[in-house]
C-alpha cells in the first residue's frame, strides 16, 4: 500500500469519525433522526360514546312560559375523516329539569333528544364542527288540576368544539338550539317549545 493511499484512508477514517461525534453534540439534529410523534396527526374516525351536562332554557310558544333547567344525558356516534375533514353522525338522549309555572299553567320539557349530522375541520387534535338534524322530546302541561302530555317533532341546528384529550377520550363543548313544533292542548290552545341547551361533555372513541 503506498502513502497516498494509506493518507486518504486516514482522512476518510477522520470524516467519518468526526460525522459520527457530531450526531451527539447537543444542538446538532439530523433530519432522518427526528421524532416519529412530530409527523403523528390525531385520529378522529371511528365510533364512540359519550355523557354530557348542562344548562337548557327556552319559551312555550303560544305561552307566557318560559322552561328552564338542567340538563343531562348519554350522546353515540360516528366519525368519519379525510384530512382535516371530519363529517359524522351522532344521536343522543337527554333527562331535562327544564320547568316554568305562570298561574293557571305549568309547562315542563321532561326530556328530549336529537339525531344529527355533524361536519367540521380538525387542526390536529381540535375539532370546531357545525350540526344539525331532527329533535324530538315531550312536553307536558298542568293546568286546573289536570295534566296532558304530548310528544313532540321538529328540528335542531348547533356548534361545537372537540379536544382530544388522549388517543381515546375527547373533552367537547356545544350549543343547540332546538325547535319542537306545536300541538294542541285541552287549554284550547297550540303549543311547542323553543329551547336553547349550552353543555360540555366527553367521548370514548373505540
Amino acid at each position: 500500500m503506498n502513502k497516498n493511499t494509506i493518507a486518504m484512508t486516514g482522512v476518510a477514517l477522520l470524516a467519518a469519525t468526526g460525522a459520527a461525534r457530531a450526531a451527539d453534540i447537543p444542538g446538532f439534529s439530523r433530519p432522518y433522526a427526528a421524532p416519529a410523534a412530530i409527523y403523528a396527526a390525531y385520529n378522529w374516525m371511528g365510533p364512540y360514546i359519550g355523557a354530557n351536562l348542562g344548562y337548557q332554557w327556552g319559551k312555550v310558544t303560544n305561552n307566557p312560559t318560559e322552561p328552564a333547567g338542567v340538563a343531562g344525558g348519554l350522546q353515540a356516534g360516528y366519525n368519519w375523516q379525510s384530512g382535516p375533514l371530519v363529517v359524522g353522525a351522532e344521536t343522543d338522549i337527554q333527562l331535562s329539569g327544564a320547568e316554568d309555572v305562570l298561574a293557571p299553567w305549568k309547562f315542563a320539557n321532561p326530556w328530549f333528544g336529537t339525531a344529527r349530522g355533524r361536519i367540521g375541520w380538525a387542526s390536529n387534535n381540535i375539532l370546531f364542527y357545525g350540526t344539525g338534524g331532527l329533535a324530538y322530546g315531550s312536553l307536558e302541561l298542568t293546568s286546573a288540576g289536570m295534566t296532558q302530555t304530548r310528544t313532540h317533532y321538529g328540528w335542531t341546528l348547533g356548534l361545537g368544539a372537540e379536544v382530544g384529550l388522549t388517543p381515546n377520550w375527547t373533552a367537547k363543548v356545544e350549543y343547540l338550539y332546538f325547535d319542537l313544533v306545536d300541538r294542541s292542548y285541552f287549554i284550547g290552545t297550540s303549543d311547542g317549545l323553543e329551547s336553547s341547551v349550552f353543555r360540555v361533555g366527553v367521548n370514548y372513541k373505540f
